[in-house]
Protein backbone atom coordinates (compact mmCIF):
# COMPACT_ATOMS: atom_id res chain seq x y z
CA UNK A 1 0.00 0.00 0.00
CA UNK A 2 3.19 2.23 -0.39
CA UNK A 3 2.46 5.43 -2.24
CA UNK A 4 4.60 8.07 -4.30
CA UNK A 5 1.75 11.08 -3.53
CA UNK A 6 4.13 13.31 -5.53
CA UNK A 7 3.42 14.10 -9.11
CA UNK A 8 3.13 17.24 -11.26
CA UNK A 9 0.11 19.57 -11.05
CA UNK A 10 -1.08 20.16 -14.97
CA UNK A 11 -0.73 23.63 -15.87
CA UNK A 12 -4.45 23.76 -16.76
CA UNK A 13 -5.54 22.41 -13.46
CA UNK A 14 -3.47 25.24 -11.74
CA UNK A 15 -4.75 27.81 -13.77
CA UNK A 16 -8.00 26.68 -12.52
CA UNK A 17 -7.23 26.40 -8.64
CA UNK A 18 -5.66 30.13 -9.07
CA UNK A 19 -8.83 31.42 -10.48
CA UNK A 20 -11.64 29.21 -8.18
CA UNK A 21 -9.30 30.09 -4.81
CA UNK A 22 -9.64 33.88 -6.12
CA UNK A 23 -13.89 33.33 -6.39
CA UNK A 24 -14.05 31.36 -3.02
CA UNK A 25 -12.27 34.23 -1.14
CA UNK A 26 -14.38 36.86 -2.83
CA UNK A 27 -17.22 35.45 -1.09
CA UNK A 28 -15.50 35.34 2.23
CA UNK A 29 -14.19 32.31 2.86
CA UNK A 30 -10.95 31.67 5.17
CA UNK A 31 -8.98 29.10 4.61
CA UNK A 32 -5.23 28.22 5.07
CA UNK A 33 -3.36 28.02 2.11
CA UNK A 34 -4.65 24.37 0.34
CA UNK A 35 -2.37 21.93 -1.70
CA UNK A 36 -3.64 19.98 -3.99
CA UNK A 37 -1.98 16.62 -5.49
CA UNK A 38 -3.16 14.00 -8.28
CA UNK A 39 -3.69 10.45 -7.24
CA UNK A 40 -4.15 7.20 -9.75
CA UNK A 41 -7.22 5.29 -8.32
CA UNK A 42 -5.17 2.50 -6.05
CA UNK A 43 -3.15 5.21 -4.50
CA UNK A 44 -6.47 7.13 -3.51
CA UNK A 45 -7.73 3.98 -2.04
CA UNK A 46 -5.09 3.40 -0.05
CA UNK A 47 -4.39 7.07 1.26
CA UNK A 48 -8.41 6.83 2.09
CA UNK A 49 -7.87 3.58 3.98
CA UNK A 50 -5.63 5.58 6.17
CA UNK A 51 -8.04 8.23 6.82
CA UNK A 52 -5.83 10.53 4.35
CA UNK A 53 -2.51 9.87 6.53
CA UNK A 54 -0.67 7.21 4.50
CA UNK A 55 1.86 7.49 7.46
CA UNK A 56 -0.33 5.80 9.90
CA UNK A 57 0.81 3.27 12.24
CA UNK A 58 0.24 -0.61 10.46
CA UNK A 59 -2.72 -2.48 11.22
CA UNK A 60 -4.89 -4.87 9.90
CA UNK A 61 -8.07 -2.68 9.79
CA UNK A 62 -6.67 -0.20 6.96
CA UNK A 63 -5.76 -3.93 4.59
CA UNK A 64 -9.65 -4.51 4.72
CA UNK A 65 -11.16 -0.90 3.85
CA UNK A 66 -8.35 -0.48 1.21
CA UNK A 67 -9.45 -3.88 -0.10
CA UNK A 68 -13.01 -3.06 0.42
CA UNK A 69 -12.62 0.33 -1.83
CA UNK A 70 -10.69 -1.32 -4.36
CA UNK A 71 -13.36 -3.91 -5.00
CA UNK A 72 -16.38 -1.02 -4.93
CA UNK A 73 -13.98 0.59 -7.68
CA UNK A 74 -13.36 -2.49 -9.85
CA UNK A 75 -17.19 -3.46 -9.49
CA UNK A 76 -18.32 0.52 -10.34
CA UNK A 77 -20.03 0.37 -6.41
CA UNK A 78 -18.19 3.57 -5.54
CA UNK A 79 -15.45 6.28 -6.92
CA UNK A 80 -13.65 8.50 -4.94
CA UNK A 81 -13.72 11.75 -6.21
CA UNK A 82 -11.72 13.94 -3.39
CA UNK A 83 -10.27 14.03 -0.29
CA UNK A 84 -8.86 16.98 2.39
CA UNK A 85 -7.85 16.59 5.13
CA UNK A 86 -8.00 19.23 8.12
CA UNK A 87 -4.21 20.46 8.08
CA UNK A 88 -2.08 23.94 7.77
CA UNK A 89 -1.73 23.61 4.99
CA UNK A 90 -4.80 22.10 3.81
CA UNK A 91 -4.15 18.76 1.41
CA UNK A 92 -6.45 17.44 -0.46
CA UNK A 93 -6.51 14.60 -3.33
CA UNK A 94 -7.79 14.34 -6.55
CA UNK A 95 -8.21 11.63 -8.65
CA UNK A 96 -6.20 11.61 -11.83
CA UNK A 97 -8.86 10.08 -14.32
CA UNK A 98 -11.48 12.78 -13.37
CA UNK A 99 -12.47 15.36 -16.36
CA UNK A 100 -11.31 18.95 -16.42
CA UNK A 101 -15.17 19.95 -15.06
CA UNK A 102 -14.58 17.36 -12.36
CA UNK A 103 -11.71 18.59 -10.91
CA UNK A 104 -13.06 22.40 -11.16
CA UNK A 105 -16.38 21.13 -9.03
CA UNK A 106 -13.93 19.23 -6.62
CA UNK A 107 -11.55 22.06 -5.97
CA UNK A 108 -14.73 24.36 -5.16
CA UNK A 109 -16.17 22.13 -2.80
CA UNK A 110 -12.68 21.42 -0.78
CA UNK A 111 -12.38 25.47 -0.45
CA UNK A 112 -15.77 24.82 0.96
CA UNK A 113 -14.47 22.00 3.65
CA UNK A 114 -11.33 24.04 4.27
CA UNK A 115 -13.12 27.12 5.45
CA UNK A 116 -15.34 25.33 8.05
CA UNK A 117 -12.15 23.51 9.13
CA UNK A 118 -10.06 26.54 9.80
CA UNK A 119 -13.49 28.52 11.21
CA UNK A 120 -16.09 25.77 12.82
CA UNK A 121 -15.88 26.21 16.99
CA UNK A 122 -15.64 22.15 17.07
CA UNK A 123 -12.33 22.33 14.86
CA UNK A 124 -10.65 25.08 16.96
CA UNK A 125 -8.81 22.47 19.55
CA UNK A 126 -7.27 20.08 16.79
CA UNK A 127 -3.52 20.07 15.57
CA UNK A 128 -3.10 21.22 12.80
CA UNK A 129 0.34 19.50 12.26
CA UNK A 130 -1.31 16.51 12.64
CA UNK A 131 0.33 14.83 9.70
CA UNK A 132 3.59 15.16 11.63
CA UNK A 133 1.99 13.52 14.72
CA UNK A 134 0.61 10.72 12.88
CA UNK A 135 4.10 9.66 11.65
CA UNK A 136 5.54 9.99 14.60
CA UNK A 137 2.32 7.86 15.91
CA UNK A 138 3.05 5.24 12.98
CA UNK A 139 7.44 5.28 14.28
CA UNK A 140 6.41 4.80 17.62
CA UNK A 141 3.84 1.88 17.01
CA UNK A 142 6.70 0.08 14.42
CA UNK A 143 9.46 0.08 17.27
CA UNK A 144 7.16 -1.16 19.87
CA UNK A 145 5.89 -3.82 17.82
CA UNK A 146 10.03 -4.67 16.60
CA UNK A 147 10.58 -4.61 20.51
CA UNK A 148 7.51 -6.57 21.90
CA UNK A 149 6.26 -8.63 19.06
CA UNK A 150 3.53 -8.11 16.19
CA UNK A 151 1.06 -10.23 17.52
CA UNK A 152 1.11 -8.46 21.18
CA UNK A 153 1.50 -4.83 19.47
CA UNK A 154 -1.42 -5.38 17.38
CA UNK A 155 -3.60 -7.52 19.38
CA UNK A 156 -3.28 -4.67 22.00
CA UNK A 157 -4.53 -2.66 19.25
CA UNK A 158 -7.55 -4.19 18.44
CA UNK A 159 -8.58 -4.07 22.05
CA UNK A 160 -8.13 -0.13 21.78
CA UNK A 161 -9.69 0.36 18.60
CA UNK A 162 -12.82 -1.21 20.09
CA UNK A 163 -13.03 1.37 23.05
CA UNK A 164 -11.91 4.75 20.84
CA UNK A 165 -14.69 6.31 20.84
CA UNK A 166 -15.16 6.40 24.56
CA UNK A 167 -13.81 9.91 24.83
CA UNK A 168 -15.74 12.99 26.23
CA UNK A 169 -16.01 15.11 22.93
CA UNK A 170 -16.78 17.85 24.78
CA UNK A 171 -13.97 18.55 26.97
CA UNK A 172 -11.99 20.29 24.59
CA UNK A 173 -14.35 23.25 24.08
CA UNK A 174 -15.78 22.31 28.01
CA UNK A 175 -12.81 22.85 30.82
CA UNK A 176 -13.95 20.04 33.25
CA UNK A 177 -11.13 21.27 36.11
CA UNK A 178 -10.34 24.25 36.24
CA UNK A 179 -6.70 25.72 37.05
CA UNK A 180 -6.93 27.82 40.21
CA UNK A 181 -6.83 31.24 40.07
CA UNK A 182 -3.43 32.28 41.73
CA UNK A 183 -3.16 35.83 43.64
CA UNK A 184 -0.73 37.34 45.48
CA UNK A 185 -1.30 36.59 49.21
CA UNK A 186 0.12 37.80 52.73
CA UNK A 187 2.70 35.05 54.48
CA UNK A 188 -0.11 34.81 56.84
CA UNK A 189 -2.49 34.13 54.36
CA UNK A 190 -0.42 31.91 52.39
CA UNK A 191 -0.07 29.96 55.88
CA UNK A 192 -3.76 29.98 56.31
CA UNK A 193 -4.11 28.46 52.67
CA UNK A 194 -1.58 26.17 53.44
CA UNK A 195 -3.07 24.36 56.32
CA UNK A 196 -7.04 24.88 54.79
CA UNK A 197 -5.40 22.79 51.30
CA UNK A 198 -3.70 19.83 53.72
CA UNK A 199 -6.96 19.46 55.43
CA UNK A 200 -9.05 19.64 52.11
CA UNK A 201 -6.78 17.10 50.77
CA UNK A 202 -6.97 14.60 53.74
CA UNK A 203 -10.61 15.26 53.31
CA UNK A 204 -10.67 13.98 50.04
CA UNK A 205 -8.46 10.97 50.56
CA UNK A 206 -10.81 9.86 52.75
CA UNK A 207 -13.63 10.07 50.44
CA UNK A 208 -11.46 8.43 48.22
CA UNK A 209 -11.02 5.32 50.04
CA UNK A 210 -15.04 4.87 49.72
CA UNK A 211 -14.96 6.33 45.90
CA UNK A 212 -13.17 5.21 43.18
CA UNK A 213 -12.60 6.99 40.86
CA UNK A 214 -12.77 10.52 42.49
CA UNK A 215 -15.16 12.12 40.19
CA UNK A 216 -16.98 10.97 37.44
CA UNK A 217 -15.19 10.42 34.53
CA UNK A 218 -16.69 11.13 31.19
CA UNK A 219 -13.02 10.24 29.40
CA UNK A 220 -12.81 6.36 29.72
CA UNK A 221 -9.94 6.50 27.76
CA UNK A 222 -7.71 9.05 29.96
CA UNK A 223 -9.80 6.96 33.20
CA UNK A 224 -7.88 3.65 31.45
CA UNK A 225 -4.35 5.73 30.99
CA UNK A 226 -4.29 6.89 34.36
CA UNK A 227 -5.78 3.57 36.48
CA UNK A 228 -5.70 0.63 34.56
CA UNK A 229 -2.86 -2.34 35.50
CA UNK A 230 -1.09 -1.22 31.69
CA UNK A 231 2.93 -1.66 30.82
CA UNK A 232 4.67 1.54 29.73
CA UNK A 233 4.64 0.20 26.12
CA UNK A 234 0.33 -0.56 26.43
CA UNK A 235 0.21 3.04 28.20
CA UNK A 236 1.81 4.55 25.02
CA UNK A 237 -0.58 2.99 22.40
CA UNK A 238 -3.49 4.26 24.36
CA UNK A 239 -2.76 7.54 24.36
CA UNK A 240 -1.76 7.33 20.64
CA UNK A 241 -5.22 6.76 19.88
CA UNK A 242 -6.92 8.96 22.41
CA UNK A 243 -4.76 11.67 20.74
CA UNK A 244 -6.36 10.43 16.96
CA UNK A 245 -9.66 9.99 18.69
CA UNK A 246 -10.06 13.62 19.44
CA UNK A 247 -8.80 14.80 16.27
CA UNK A 248 -10.82 12.97 14.40
CA UNK A 249 -14.15 13.60 16.85
CA UNK A 250 -14.95 17.10 15.38
CA UNK A 251 -15.55 15.49 12.08
CA UNK A 252 -18.16 12.64 12.88
CA UNK A 253 -19.99 15.53 15.09
CA UNK A 254 -20.16 17.94 11.81
CA UNK A 255 -20.81 15.90 8.79
CA UNK A 256 -23.93 17.08 8.10
CA UNK A 257 -22.83 20.70 8.07
CA UNK A 258 -20.13 20.36 6.70
CA UNK A 259 -20.11 18.55 3.37
CA UNK A 260 -23.58 20.60 3.11
CA UNK A 261 -20.91 23.54 3.36
CA UNK A 262 -18.80 22.67 1.21
CA UNK A 263 -21.74 21.29 -1.26
CA UNK A 264 -23.38 24.79 -0.90
CA UNK A 265 -20.30 26.61 -1.89
CA UNK A 266 -19.22 24.22 -4.92
CA UNK A 267 -22.67 24.54 -6.36
CA UNK A 268 -22.65 28.57 -6.11
CA UNK A 269 -19.22 29.22 -7.66
CA UNK A 270 -19.68 26.46 -10.27
CA UNK A 271 -23.15 27.93 -11.31
CA UNK A 272 -22.67 31.74 -11.54
CA UNK A 273 -18.94 32.18 -12.48
CA UNK A 274 -16.90 28.62 -13.21
CA UNK A 275 -19.08 26.77 -15.59
CA UNK A 276 -19.13 26.97 -19.53
CA UNK A 277 -21.83 26.32 -21.92
CA UNK A 278 -20.26 23.08 -22.71
CA UNK A 279 -20.50 21.84 -19.48
CA UNK A 280 -23.68 22.83 -17.81
CA UNK A 281 -25.04 19.10 -18.41
CA UNK A 282 -22.37 17.40 -16.96
CA UNK A 283 -21.87 19.41 -14.00
CA UNK A 284 -25.71 18.95 -13.42
CA UNK A 285 -25.07 15.03 -13.81
CA UNK A 286 -22.28 15.07 -11.23
CA UNK A 287 -24.12 17.46 -8.64
CA UNK A 288 -27.15 15.77 -8.73
CA UNK A 289 -25.51 12.43 -8.47
CA UNK A 290 -23.75 14.10 -5.40
CA UNK A 291 -26.72 15.59 -3.30
CA UNK A 292 -29.37 12.59 -4.71
CA UNK A 293 -31.65 11.14 -1.70
CA UNK A 294 -30.25 7.73 -0.98
CA UNK A 295 -33.23 5.41 -0.11
CA UNK A 296 -33.60 4.41 3.01
CA UNK A 297 -30.79 6.67 5.03
CA UNK A 298 -29.78 10.42 4.86
CA UNK A 299 -27.76 11.96 2.20
CA UNK A 300 -25.49 14.69 4.39
CA UNK A 301 -24.52 16.72 1.54
CA UNK A 302 -28.27 16.77 0.41
CA UNK A 303 -29.54 17.38 4.18
CA UNK A 304 -27.20 20.20 5.05
CA UNK A 305 -27.54 22.13 1.13
CA UNK A 306 -30.99 22.30 1.42
CA UNK A 307 -31.10 23.32 5.33
CA UNK A 308 -28.22 26.10 4.86
CA UNK A 309 -30.63 27.38 1.60
CA UNK A 310 -33.41 27.42 4.06
CA UNK A 311 -31.73 29.18 6.65
CA UNK A 312 -30.69 31.97 4.45
CA UNK A 313 -34.02 32.06 2.36
CA UNK A 314 -35.72 32.36 5.85
CA UNK A 315 -33.47 35.02 7.45
CA UNK A 316 -33.61 36.91 3.74
CA UNK A 317 -37.23 37.68 4.03
CA UNK A 318 -37.23 37.69 7.83
CA UNK A 319 -39.36 33.69 8.37
CA UNK A 320 -38.55 33.78 11.84
CA UNK A 321 -38.93 35.25 15.26
CA UNK A 322 -42.04 35.35 17.69
CA UNK A 323 -44.44 37.86 14.95
CA UNK A 324 -43.97 34.87 12.12
CA UNK A 325 -44.29 31.85 14.35
CA UNK A 326 -47.34 32.95 16.13
CA UNK A 327 -49.06 34.12 12.59
CA UNK A 328 -52.02 31.53 11.85
CA UNK A 329 -52.49 33.24 8.51
CA UNK A 330 -51.31 30.35 5.66
CA UNK A 331 -51.23 32.54 2.96
CA UNK A 332 -50.07 35.54 4.82
CA UNK A 333 -47.15 33.81 6.25
CA UNK A 334 -46.43 32.02 2.38
CA UNK A 335 -46.19 35.19 1.16
CA UNK A 336 -44.01 36.88 4.13
CA UNK A 337 -40.97 38.58 2.82
CA UNK A 338 -39.29 41.64 4.80
CA UNK A 339 -36.12 42.08 2.71
CA UNK A 340 -33.97 41.82 5.87
CA UNK A 341 -31.18 40.50 3.48
CA UNK A 342 -29.74 38.68 6.47
CA UNK A 343 -29.54 34.77 4.75
CA UNK A 344 -25.57 35.24 3.91
CA UNK A 345 -24.68 36.63 6.89
CA UNK A 346 -26.46 34.30 9.29
CA UNK A 347 -25.08 30.81 7.27
CA UNK A 348 -21.83 32.14 8.08
CA UNK A 349 -22.43 32.34 11.68
CA UNK A 350 -24.07 29.17 11.70
CA UNK A 351 -20.99 27.06 10.00
CA UNK A 352 -19.04 28.45 13.29
CA UNK A 353 -21.10 27.77 16.12
CA UNK A 354 -23.24 25.00 15.63
CA UNK A 355 -22.25 21.11 14.75
CA UNK A 356 -24.73 18.96 13.50
CA UNK A 357 -26.59 18.11 16.56
CA UNK A 358 -27.61 21.95 17.58
CA UNK A 359 -28.13 22.40 13.83
CA UNK A 360 -30.27 20.42 13.46
CA UNK A 361 -32.06 20.63 16.93
CA UNK A 362 -32.36 24.52 16.05
CA UNK A 363 -32.74 24.92 12.38
CA UNK A 364 -35.13 22.16 11.11
CA UNK A 365 -38.38 23.16 10.78
CA UNK A 366 -42.29 21.59 10.21
CA UNK A 367 -42.27 23.19 6.90
CA UNK A 368 -38.67 21.88 6.13
CA UNK A 369 -39.39 18.25 6.92
CA UNK A 370 -42.64 18.21 4.85
CA UNK A 371 -40.92 20.06 1.77
CA UNK A 372 -37.88 17.42 1.82
CA UNK A 373 -40.44 14.39 2.59
CA UNK A 374 -38.76 13.07 5.54
CA UNK A 375 -39.91 10.28 7.63
CA UNK A 376 -40.04 7.55 10.10
CA UNK A 377 -39.73 4.29 9.06
CA UNK A 378 -39.52 0.82 10.66
CA UNK A 379 -39.94 -3.24 10.29
CA UNK A 380 -43.51 -4.19 10.42
CA UNK A 381 -43.48 -8.11 11.74
CA UNK A 382 -46.90 -8.39 10.73
CA UNK A 383 -46.68 -7.71 7.17
CA UNK A 384 -42.50 -8.67 7.12
CA UNK A 385 -41.34 -5.81 5.41
CA UNK A 386 -40.35 -2.40 5.77
CA UNK A 387 -43.01 0.76 5.81
CA UNK A 388 -43.07 4.34 6.92
CA UNK A 389 -44.71 4.39 10.16
CA UNK A 390 -45.21 8.25 10.99
CA UNK A 391 -44.83 11.59 9.34
CA UNK A 392 -45.46 13.35 12.00
CA UNK A 393 -42.71 16.67 12.50
CA UNK A 394 -41.72 16.21 16.11
CA UNK A 395 -41.47 12.03 16.03
CA UNK A 396 -39.10 12.98 12.99
CA UNK A 397 -36.65 15.77 14.21
CA UNK A 398 -36.68 13.28 18.12
CA UNK A 399 -35.55 10.33 15.64
CA UNK A 400 -32.99 12.06 13.30
CA UNK A 401 -31.36 13.58 17.01
CA UNK A 402 -31.67 10.42 18.41
CA UNK A 403 -29.08 9.17 15.21
CA UNK A 404 -26.72 11.75 15.67
CA UNK A 405 -26.45 11.44 19.39
CA UNK A 406 -23.63 9.12 20.94
CA UNK A 407 -21.74 8.86 17.63
CA UNK A 408 -20.56 5.37 17.86
CA UNK A 409 -17.78 6.07 15.48
CA UNK A 410 -15.20 8.09 15.23
CA UNK A 411 -15.36 9.06 11.70
CA UNK A 412 -12.37 9.55 9.37
CA UNK A 413 -11.29 12.45 7.36
CA UNK A 414 -13.91 13.27 4.29
CA UNK A 415 -14.05 11.76 1.50
CA UNK A 416 -16.07 12.46 -1.30
CA UNK A 417 -17.83 9.35 -2.80
CA UNK A 418 -20.39 8.38 -5.07
CA UNK A 419 -21.08 5.57 -3.07
CA UNK A 420 -33.29 5.43 9.99
CA UNK A 421 -34.77 9.07 9.09
CA UNK A 422 -34.86 8.69 5.27
CA UNK A 423 -36.47 11.02 2.59
CA UNK A 424 -38.40 9.44 -0.21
Amino acid sequence: MATNLRREFPAELCRWQETIEKTARSYGLDFFETVFELLGYEEMNAVAAYGGFPTRYPHWRFGMEYEQLTRGYAYGLQKIYEMVVNTNPCYAYLLESNSVLAQKLVMAHVYGHCDFFKNNIWFAHTNRKMIDVLANHGTRIRELMDKHGLDAVESFLDACLSVEDLIDIHAPAIKRRPPRKLEEETAEEELRLLAAERERHKREENEARNRFPERPERDVLHFLIEHAPLENWQRDILSIIREEAYYFAPQAQTKIMNEGWASYWHSLIMTRHELTDAEVVDYADHHSGTVAPHPGQINPYKLGLELYRDIEERWNTGRFGREYEECEDRRKKEEWDRKLGLGREKIFLVRRVYNDITFIDEFLTADFAAEQKLFVYGFNEKANRWEILDREFQKVKKKLLQQLTNTTRIAANFIWSTSTVAPI
